[in-house]
């Protein structure tokens, strides 16, 4: 598989990485469901198997639960991947996540997450979520001191806007930043990605098959399968926009047949056509689903190809404004 330098960091990365949010398990808010813990650490040495070198994962998927799950299928794993995490999220007894980014807990975040990974240092640490916006740069100055410590290689955040880059880049450049970006999540392509080029800064792109609708059609029969706690049924994808949803999928489902393409793997080729970024983030719980998205495709899509995702696009503006 390919691989790419992650921004200025000594990492060459695959330009697809696991996404573990799904196998974090029930029990918490924006869960995915019910999850078989054997079949999760399968996925994640199919995965590995497969080429791929870097599995994310976060203390606030199934809380605590997919770093375990993480931790526990590497060291069945002879060919070790990098490890990248994530920090800044906090939760109540009830399961309920909160904003929890605190300059003063980042050392004791990190301590947790190596312990829950069985490892001595972590590759790529990054801030979960900027909130609250005043810690954003006493936790980063805490991620420095870790880095220089050696505790951590690389340090990233996610989900940050453009103000926050600015201001974290007077105290340290970060190796990458974690933003959404599919077909119907494309704000980072006005400031976001241009900043990233011109500072040298990796892009790890996050659901780029849309939490799993741009890789399977979620008709009603397949929404009446989901987990009752799953959170993708809020979605408006799945609610108000539903029968505009359908419809694109199907004209979607043309475009990839008509290159021997799944869904999925259109959808994570039309994120990585982007130039500036680094790599995608494909998450899966069976190995089954990787296999299936990861072997027998290159991730390449002609510019002719790219256009007439772009045109289709256009004739659905619903499923993409008001982002």
């Amino acid at each position: 598989m390919i691989k790419r330098k992650l921004g200025k960091s000594d990492m060459e990365i695959t330009i697809v990485g696991l996404g573990t949010w799904a196998i974090g398990g029930s029990g918490y808010s924006h869960s995915w469901g019910a999850q078989d813990d054997e079949q999760s650490i399968e996925t994640i040495k199919q995965a590995i198997n497969l080429g791929i070198n870097w599995v994310d994962t976060a203390p606030a998927y199934g809380l605590g639960h997919s770093e375990k799950i993480v931790g526990t299928a590497v060291k069945q794993c002879k060919e070790k991947p990098f490890i990248f995490t994530k920090l800044g999220k906090s939760w109540d007894e009830k399961g309920v996540l909160g904003d929890g980014l605190s300059g003063k807990t980042v050392r004791q975040e990190t301590q947790q997450s190596l312990m829950r990974l069985g490892v001595n240092r972590i590759d790529l640490m990054q801030i979960h979520w900027p909130r609250p916006d005043n810690e954003v740069e006493p936790a980063w100055l805490e991620m420095v001191k870790l880095v220089d410590e050696g505790i951590i290689r690389a340090i990233g955040v996610s989900n940050f806007n453009i103000d926050q880059l600015q201001r974290i880049k007077k105290i340290r450049l970060p190796d990458s930043i974690q933003p959404p970006y599919c077909l119907f999540r494309r704000e980072i392509e006005k400031e976001i990605l241009p900043w990233c080029k011109e500072n040298n800064v990796g892009v790890i792109c996050y659901s780029p098959m849309y939490y799993g609708l741009l890789a399977e059609k979620f008709d009603s029969e397949r929404i009446s399968k989901m987990g009752k706690d799953d959170w993708r049924r809020k979605l408006p994808e799945l609610t108000t926009k539903h029968s505009i949803y359908c419809k694109f999928f199907d004209e979607f489902k043309k475009i990839a047949d008509s290159l021997n393409m799944t869904t999925g793997q259109l959808s994570i080729s039309w994120v990585l056509a982007n130039p500036v970024v680094t790599g995608a983030i494909v998450g899966a719980r069976k190995p089954d689903q990787i296999k299936e998205t990861v072997s027998d495709c290159s991730f390449r899509i002609s510019p002719e190809t790219k256009r007439k995702i772009d045109y289709l696009l256009d004739e659905y503006p619903e499923l993409t404004k008001d982002r």
